[in-house]
C-alpha cells in the first residue's frame, strides 16, 4: 500500500544577529550538510588561491561551526588577508565560473539568482549599467565560495521550503571597496527593497547584514510565515566573525510542521456570476483552476439581471493561492469582478492508499475520526475497473469500499461518496 506524502520539512533562518554567507555555510554544515561533498564541488571550479577552514568557536558561550575561506594566493600572485585586494570580476566572469560547478542544477541556478541578484543592487546602487558592475568583495574568491557553499549545502540536506527571520542589522557606517558606506550597505539595502526583505535595527554598531547574506536570504526563502506548530528535528549554528554584546550566530533548524487536530483550516472563497460565458469555457476554467491548486471548483445556477439564465462559479483555495487563482478566473472566463471571503473549514486527516480488491488494486482515500477510519474509493480506480470488467458502477464502487474497508479499517462501517 502506498503511503500519504508526509508535509515538507522546512529549514527556518533565525537572523537575530543578521547574515552573511560564511555564517550561512558554517549553519549548514552544523545542521549536517556534507563537508567533503561541499570540498568536491568547490574543487570543479578550477579557481584557487585559497584554504577552506572547518573549526568549531564560541560566542558569548555558545558554540557555533566556524567556517571561513582563507585567502593563500590570489590571481594577482600575492598574498592578501581576508577581504583585502580581491580580484574584480563582472557577472559574466562569474557565470563562467558557475558553469564548471559539478553539481546539481539546482545549484547553480541558486547561485547564479544570487549573484544576479547583488549584480542588479550593486547597479542600481552606483547608477551603472548591470554588465559594467565589478563586484569587488561579492565577486571576489571568498564570497564565491559563500554563495555556492550556500547553495550547495542547502541542496545537500535535501529541504526545498526555507522560511527566514526579519534580518536585523547594526547602525553606523562599513568601510568597503568605494569607500565609508552607511549601515545597511546600499547593496544590502536595494536587495532588501526589491525582495521584500523585512529588516530590523538593533545598537550594535557595524554592519551585521552582508550583500551576500541578503541575497542569500531572499533566494532561499519560499515561506512567508512559520507553520502554527512545528517540531524542531536538528539545530546548526553558524558563527559570524565580529564580535557583539549578544552571541553572533545564525541559528538554522530544520522544522517539522505538525498539525492542531482542533485548529480550524482557514481558506477563501472566490466567486462570481456570470452571463455571458459558453459551457465550454466553464469546463475549460474548472480544469485550470484544479491544474493552478483549487481546493474545490463548482457552479450553481443563477438568474442575473433582465431575467437572464447564468452561472456563479466558486472556487475553494488557501491564502497562498488567492491571487493566481483570481488571474486564472480573469483569463479563463468573462469575469470583470471577483468577490471573495474567508471560510473556516474543518476536514479529516486523510491519506491515499492502493488496496487490494477482489478485481485488482484500486486507490482509495482513508480518513480518520475520532472512533475510528472510513474508506473512500477514488472515482478514477472504480471507473478504470469497469472500464476493464464490464461491471456497473455501483457494483464496483461497493465492493472496493468492502475489501478496502477490511484491509485499511477493519471493523469500521462503509462511508459516504461526497468530497466533504
Amino acid at each position: 500500500m502506498d503511503a500519504v506524502k508526509k508535509e515538507e520539512k522546512i529549514l527556518y533562518l533565525e537572523c537575530s544577529s543578521g547574515i552573511s554567507g560564511d555564517m550561512t555555510v558554517g549553519a549548514l554544515l552544523d545542521l549536517g550538510a556534507s563537508r567533503e561533498r561541499l570540498e568536491q564541488a568547490l574543487s570543479s571550479l578550477g579557481i584557487g588561491g585559497y584554504a577552506l577552514h572547518f573549526g568549531r568557536t564560541k560566542k558569548c558561550g555558545i558554540e557555533a561551526f566556524d567556517f571561513d575561506v582563507e585567502l593563500t594566493q590570489p590571481e594577482g600572485g600575492h598574498s592578501h588577508s581576508h577581504g583585502q585586494d580581491h580580484a574584480h570580476r563582472n557577472l559574466q566572469d562569474i557565470f563562467a565560473i558557475l558553469d564548471r560547478l559539478d553539481a546539481a542544477q539546482e545549484v547553480r541556478g541558486m547561485a547564479r539568482d544570487m549573484f544576479t541578484l547583488v549584480a542588479e543592487a550593486e547597479s542600481q546602487a552606483h547608477g551603472i549599467p548591470i554588465g559594467e558592475v565589478h563586484f569587488h568583495e561579492v565577486g571576489a574568491i571568498d564570497s564565491i565560495i559563500d554563495i555556492i557553499g550556500a547553495a550547495f549545502c542547502l541542496h545537500d540536506l535535501g529541504i526545498s521550503r526555507v522560511a527566514v527571520s526579519p534580518l536585523s542589522e547594526g547602525r553606523g557606517y562599513v568601510r568597503c571597496q568605494h569607500g565609508v558606506m552607511p549601515v545597511p550597505a546600499p547593496a544590502t539595502a536595494n536587495i532588501a527593497a526589491r525582495c521584500g526583505l523585512t529588516l530590523r535595527l538593533t545598537e550594535n554598531e557595524g554592519e551585521m547584514v552582508t550583500p551576500t547574506g541578503a541575497a542569500i536570504a531572499a533566494v532561499f526563502r519560499t515561506e512567508r510565515e512559520l507553520p502554527a506548530q512545528y517540531r524542531i528535528e536538528r539545530i546548526g549554528l553558524g558563527a559570524g566573525k565580529k564580535d557583539f554584546p549578544n552571541a553572533n550566530l545564525l541559528r538554522a533548524m530544520i522544522l517539522i510542521p505538525e498539525k492542531d487536530p482542533k485548529e480550524k483550516e482557514k481558506l477563501w472563497v472566490l466567486e462570481s456570476n456570470l452571463d455571458d460565458c459558453s459551457g465550454e469555457a466553464f469546463g475549460f476554467a474548472m480544469e485550470t483552476l484544479f491544474e493552478a491548486g483549487a481546493l474545490d471548483v463548482w457552479y450553481t445556477p443563477a438568474y442575473m439581471k433582465k431575467n437572464r439564465p447564468a452561472y456563479q462559479i466558486h472556487v475553494l483555495c488557501g491564502e497562498e493561492k488567492r491571487e493566481e487563482l483570481e488571474a486564472v478566473l480573469f483569463s479563463c472566463t468573462t469575469t470583470i469582478g471577483i468577490r471573495r471571503y474567508p471560510v473556516e473549514r474543518t476536514a479529516l486527516d486523510r491519506e491515499e492508499k492502493l488496496v487490494k480488491t477482489r478485481y485488482g488494486a484500486a486507490r482509495v482515500k482513508l480518513c480518520h475520526l475520532s472512533g475510528g477510519s472510513r474508506v473512500y474509493p477514488e472515482y478514477e480506480s472504480v471507473r478504470a475497473i469497469c472500464r476493464e470488467t464490464g461491471l456497473g458502477f455501483l457494483e464496483v464502487y461497493h465492493a472496493v469500499l468492502e475489501d478496502g474497508t477490511a484491509e485499511c479499517a477493519p471493523g469500521q462501517a462503509g462511508a459516504r461518496a461526497d468530497r466533504g
